[in-house]
Formats: structure tokens, C-alpha cells, sequence
């Protein structure tokens, strides 16, 4: 029965740190930034959809809806005030850019941190499920919100499946991916092309952070968690691959979720770390990384 109970348990928060954690994946591939941020906009999103559902009483549909429209506003600030100048900016040599944009959404992230605790609330909040009940699995009486995450992030990751392989918008996020200059060369303004992948981007971090708020709540300290949890998928994965996440996600996701019931809660995270080390020790480019 515990069997059970981590293979549908693991499922759902494997989901969803795939969820998080391909959009994390995607901005890399595509502008080659390590948005040091990330769990910052996250957790404002879930933030704003407690706030908008609760004190403001929206409800919680009004108000996940909110907080995922406010997350992926907060990725685009990213982009426009913290990434974009640091790219643009002719003080500071090209061969160190990459370094002033982790330092750059590393010190923002900290200031999103400090600005929720301080405007709102430092405590863990919780949104409403957005499905009441209980659903019984071979046994296992897991909440029907937990399959709703599931099945929500995984019709979220197929849309953008189908986004980057059946649009002409989406073959033109993966050519910028593969050779920039040659699509620069065909006309094309990289300038416009990031900013979608940073709306791409924003939108699936927000809901992540939203269902992160419904499933298993969340607060202004774990800004820095979800950034490290989508950081070391990305590496264990391999940088730039989304279908390497995707695997590193589940693995990471799965050994947590063991861990948690057959050891203790308090040791979840340490396997999936050892696993991280022996990876980049053995394989520097990940499970499914080229390079």
C-alpha cells in the first residue's frame, strides 16, 4: 500500500516540478539565461492568487486566474529590467554578461523574496483546491486537487509541445535556439523572439506556482528552494533540454517522494542531491544533454 501511495503521490509533485522547471529550461535554450529568479516569480504568483482569492475574495478561480496573470507579468519585468539592460549595457564586456545576469536575477529574486514578506505575509498560505474530494486509487485516498495538478500540468506541457512543433512562432523559438545569428540573418528580430519565450516562460511558472499554492501551499522562504529544486532538474537533465527535465523531474520527484515515506520528510531532498553530484561527476552534460 505505501507502494502505491508514492507512486501516485510522486506522480503529482513530479508533475509538477516538471512544469516549473521546463519553462526554466526553455529561457535557457533558447537566450541562454539561468533566470536565478525563478522561484521568486513562483511564489508571487501563488502569493497573488491567495491574496486575490482570499482577503480580497475573489474566489479561487478568479483568483488563480490573477495570480498566474501577475506571475507572468513578474517574468517579463525579468526580462525588461533585469536581463535585457545587463545584455544591452556596453560596460560590461560580452564575455562576462552571462555572469552579471545570474548575479542580476540572483539579487532580484532576493528583493521579490523581501518585497512578499514584508507587503504580505512571511507565514506559508495556502489557496483553496480547486476541486473538493477524494479520489480512491486502487485503495490509495489521495485528494482529487493532487490528479487536477497532474492532469493540469501535463495539458500545459502538451500545449507547448504542440506550440513548438506545429506553429511557425514555435520553429522559430527552436531555430533561435540552434544558431541565433543565422535567423537574424533571415530577417528576424531576436529581441522580439525572447520576449515570447520569457511570456512562454512566465505563464508555466506561474501555474506552477499557483497549483504549488493549491496543492502543497507555499511562502516567501521558499523562493530560494523552488530555485534551487528547478536548477538542479535543469543540470541533472541537461542544460537546455526540456525532454531531459522532463526525466529529471520525475527521477528527482520520485526519490523525493520515497524518501519522504520510507525515511523521514526532513531527509527528502539529500538522495536527489547525491544522485545531482554522481551525475555531474559521471556525465557533466546530464542524462540527456548534448553537450
Amino acid at each position: 500500500m505505501v507502494g502505491l501511495q508514492i507512486l501516485v503521490d510522486g506522480f503529482a509533485i513530479s508533475t509538477l516540478y516538471a512544469l516549473g522547471a521546463i519553462g526554466f529550461s526553455l529561457i535557457f535554450g533558447v537566450s541562454g539565461v539561468l533566470n536565478l529568479s525563478h522561484g521568486g516569480i513562483m511564489v508571487i504568483a501563488a502569493i497573488a492568487a491567495w491574496y486575490l482569492a482570499g482577503p480580497l475574495g475573489l474566489g479561487q478561480y478568479a483568483g488563480s486566474a490573477g495570480g498566474v496573470v501577475i506571475g507572468a507579468l513578474f517574468a517579463l519585468l525579468t526580462y525588461a529590467l533585469v536581463v535585457r539592460p545587463i545584455q544591452r549595457s556596453r560596460a560590461i564586456p560580452r564575455d562576462e554578461t552571462e555572469i552579471f545576469v545570474l548575479t542580476g536575477t540572483l539579487l532580484w529574486g532576493i528583493m521579490l523574496q523581501e518585497a512578499i514578506a514584508y507587503f504580505f505575509t512571511d507565514s506559508p498560505v495556502t489557496v483553496r483546491p480547486l476541486i473538493g474530494g477524494v479520489v480512491d486509487i486502487l485503495g490509495v485516498r489521495t485528494p482529487a486537487n493532487e490528479i487536477f495538478t497532474a492532469i493540469t500540468c501535463w495539458v500545459a506541457m502538451g500545449l507547448l509541445w504542440l506550440f513548438v512543433n506545429r506553429t511557425r512562432a514555435g520553429k522559430t523559438l527552436m531555430a533561435a535556439a540552434i544558431n541565433p545569428r543565422g535567423l537574424t540573418l533571415l530577417g528576424y528580430e531576436l529581441g522580439r523572439v525572447y520576449l515570447l519565450v520569457w511570456t512562454i516562460y512566465g505563464v508555466l511558472a506561474a501555474i506552477a506556482g499557483v497549483l504549488l499554492a493549491t496543492f502543497l501551499g507555499t511562502s516567501s522562504a521558499n523562493v530560494g528552494v523552488l530555485t534551487a529544486s528547478a536548477f538542479s532538474i535543469v543540470v541533472l537533465g541537461g542544460l537546455g533540454s526540456i525532454s531531459g527535465s522532463l526525466l529529471a523531474a520525475y527521477v528527482i520527484g520520485y526519490l523525493e517522494t520515497a524518501t519522504a515515506y520510507l525515511v523521514t520528510p526532513v531527509l527528502r531532498t539529500i538522495p536527489s542531491l547525491l544522485l545531482l553530484v554522481l551525475v555531474v561527476y559521471l556525465r557533466p552534460q546530464g542524462l540527456l544533454g548534448r553537450r
